[in-house]
């Protein structure tokens, strides 16, 4: 079976950024979070040994999610100074690491990253996502597998894994956030419902639907009920907001993708960089 690698490019340079301290050249570039990027990339290009390599990330432009609900990211801050400046040195390493480099105008790298394993879904590829974030879990199957970047250990999620953890389906995980909401992305949720009572209300009926087609609505208590029933229009809407697409026009087919590392290039950028070690190492 062919092996794709999809790497969440804004998640894995953000963790690097944050779990690395300052570095910079002579010239002052900032470049630990393109270090860490690369230390994380190679470790698991060695580990996974894919046929196929993308690394996704997000555009600035409004996505269709923020014409949906205005206030979808709204209490985001901006990515710092020194993070910002080394986004585009990260996108010239992933390439001449060989990814593809994909963007898409209007949509997230989530969604990027949902559309490529669906393509890869039944035609002989098994897809490994690398990403820091939670949200992709619901994108598992038995051709993808989540590998969450961890600080210790990371974790590879297939959908038994997930089950062990959560007792749901990955297809439900959505459904657990459209209830309970997601403070860094400003999803809202249903007023006062958590995580774990999420999970319970998901496991009792299976889906929003079943929730709330359920006169007892999956169990909940008096307050539970209360809020379930005031925070129904935000549920759904939430779960519009959560639900990774697969649908990004991405604009090639996945047997257009290889894995070649192109060597002149990634020398000049180890060079600039103050790399030194890494021209051994690659």
């Amino acid at each position: 079976m062919k092996k794709l690698l999809i790497v969440d490019g804004n998640s894995i340079l953000n963790r690097a950024f944050y779990g690395i301290r300052p570095l910079s050249t002579k010239d002052g570039i900032p470049t630990n979070a393109v270090y860490g990027f690369i230390n994380i990339l190679k470790k698991h290009l060695d580990a996974i040994e894919p046929d196929m390599l993308v690394c996704a990330f997000d555009l600035k432009a409004p996505t269709f999610r923020h014409k949906m609900f205005d206030g979808y990211k709204a209490n985001r801050k901006g990515m710092p100074d020194e993070l910002a400046a080394q986004l585009p040195y990260a996108k010239e390493v992933a390439d001449a690491m060989g990814f593809r480099v994909v963007t898409c105008e209007g949509w997230e790298a989530d969604d990027i990253l949902g559309t490529l394993a669906s393509m890869g879904d039944g035609e002989g590829i098994h897809s490994y996502i690398l990403t820091g974030d939670r949200d992709s879990l619901q994108l598992i199957t038995e051709d993808t597998s989540v590998i969450l970047v961890k600080t210790k250990e990371d974790i590879v999620y297939t959908p038994e894994r997930f089950f062990e953890e959560y007792g749901i389906t990955p297809e439900q995980f959505v459904h657990v956030k459209a209830l309970m909401g997601d403070t860094s992305d400003n999803i809202p949720g249903v007023a006062g419902i958590g995580e774990k009572t999420a999970l319970k209300l998901i496991i009792n009926t299976g889906s929003l639907d079943g929730l709330y087609a359920d006169e007892s609505l999956g169990g909940a208590g008096k307050s539970a009920k209360e809020k379930l029933l005031a925070g129904k229009d935000s549920a759904y809407l939430s779960y519009d907001l959560a639900k990774i697409s697969r649908e990004a026009p991405v604009g090639f087919e996945l047997s257009q993708l290889a894995s070649a590392q192109k060597d002149e290039a990634l020398r000049e950028l180890f060079i600039k960089l103050e790399f030194s070690a890494f021209l051994s190492r690659f």
